[in-house]
């Protein structure tokens, strides 16, 4: 047991321990012992020194675990942006503009746009509005809904004078009064194919007295007859026109026919056929001539028929348009017709010889359908609306559009020409023509003079 004692001595002061640990740890290793004394029980006189722990000089646990740490930070999966975020961002400098063309509705005093009508006083159809038609007091306007209303154009803030209910079950497509006529007569088509004859009663002194008393809403839009889809005899009615004597209606069916009725009479008296056995295409659009003698009409296939109803036949086949016409219109002295469609072109046609005399178009790369077009009552300038929701007033003689309004994106279903009036309708706003546009947006839109004022 001699021994033992260097050996302790030796152990308590590390001098075996190169032996003990692997050469790679001790190198690094810096190594601190605490040594404890031990007693045996059989050997009560030998005392070991044994050591119960020691510490290695290696890398701390924290820096150990920053590594593992940005790993794990790089696994966990980011903050998602939300689309508010991503459309704050997309809109920056790009936001929509404020609307300021604000006005004061004079009837109730609250806020509107300008040239709308107001919503806090008067009622709008409830679906998209698909038709106009003018007199000279009155505007009447037609849409997906089953009723009509009657817009009073004499005040400035056009009330509602009259709602017909339930006039068409399917909602209505078309309805027109006489261009120049005495606004009695107006005519109307449902989807359902039915067409319906309105008279609104002329008034006696009586009438007038009782009038001008309840500020002329007494006379009411009544219906006087009604032509079932099954007596026009071809296809389902589409479009419909009034002679300006307010004594003929033409309609134009989908396989391609054209039916002028005598409204007195109630009776078909002429029926032209643009295809054989009424294999003819889609009829879009018809027109008549304020004199009476022509009819015109638009079609699918791009094609433009003018018929003489005196002659009961075909004058003239129109060609220049390739794509669907959707609006044909003669203008105020039958010298001129104008048809446009999908293509996005207006032609000019002369009806003393049928001749394409020219076209009036925008200046865009691919312009929009136009929808509906209309001549004021000097023939002066044309009135079109498109399916991008803009309206245009252009000068025939020029060639060239004077004005462009664009107070909605949605489409423009019809625009028409207001009667001139012989008294300014409110301050500043003078004895000028005016027009109205309606369309997708359910509302009515009026404009004054083609200035764009």
């Amino acid at each position: 047991m001699a021994l033992a004692a260097p050996a302790m001595r030796m152990a308590s002061s590390g001098a075996f321990l190169p032996r003990l640990l692997p050469p790679t740890i001790f190198s690094t290793a810096m190594i601190q012992l605490r040594v404890r004394q031990f007693s045996l029980p059989l050997f009560p006189s030998l005392t070991l020194a044994v050591p119960v722990g020691f510490q290695l000089g290696l890398p701390s646990l924290p820096s150990i675990l920053g590594d593992i740490w940005e790993s794990i930070l790089k696994a966990v999966p980011k903050k998602k942006t939300s689309h508010m975020k991503k459309r704050h961002r997309q809109m920056a400098g790009k936001a929509l503009k404020d609307v300021n063309s604000l006005c004061k509705c004079p009837a109730c005093g609250e806020v509107k746009r300008m040239h709308f009508l107001c919503p806090h006083c008067t009622t709008t159809h409830s679906a998209e509005i698909f038709s106009l038609a003018p007199t000279a007091t009155s505007l009447l306007s037609a849409s997906g809904s089953s009723s009509i209303h009657v817009h009073n154009t004499t005040d400035p803030t056009f009330p509602l004078q009259q709602t017909i209910p339930a006039a068409h079950k399917l909602g209505c497509h078309h309805v027109c009064t006489a261009r120049g006529g005495l606004g009695h007569v107006a005519a109307s088509v449902g989807f359902g194919g039915e067409i319906k004859v309105w008279t609104l009663p002329k008034p006696t002194d009586d009438d007038a007295d009782t009038a001008n008393n309840n500020n002329g809403n007494n006379n009411e839009w009544r219906l006087d007859w009604e032509l079932g889809p099954t007596k026009t005899n071809g296809g389902d009615v589409w479009a419909i026109a009034l002679s300006s004597d307010e004594g003929y209606l033409a309609c134009t069916t989908s396989d391609g026919r054209i039916h002028v009725w005598d409204i007195a009479a109630r009776d078909k008296i002429q029926s032209y056929e643009t295809g054989a056995r009424g294999g003819g295409s889609f009829a879009m659009a018809v027109d008549l001539s304020r004199d009476g003698r022509l009819t015109a009409s638009g079609h699918e296939s791009g094609a433009v028929y003018v018929f003489n109803n005196d002659a009961g036949r075909m004058v003239y086949s129109l060609s220049g348009l390739a794509k669907p016409v959707r609006a044909v219109a003669f203008s105020p002295g039958c010298k001129r017709l104008a048809a446009a469609g999908n293509a996005g072109v207006i032609a000019i046609y002369d009806m003393e010889h049928g001749e394409h005399v020219g076209n009036l178009t925008a200046p865009s790369s691919r312009p929009a359908w136009i929808t509906s077009l209309d001549w004021n009552d000097t023939g002066e300038y044309l009135l079109t609306g498109s399916l991008d929701g803009k309206v245009r007033v252009w000068d025939v003689a020029r060639g060239v559009c004077v004005a462009t309004h664009s107070e909605t994106d949605t489409a423009l279903w019809s625009v028409r020409w207001l009667p001139k009036t012989e008294r300014a309708l409110g301050p500043g706003m003078g004895k000028s023509e005016m027009f109205c546009a309606a369309g997708a947006s359910r509302s009515l839109a009026f404009y004054r003079e083609a200035t764009g004022s």
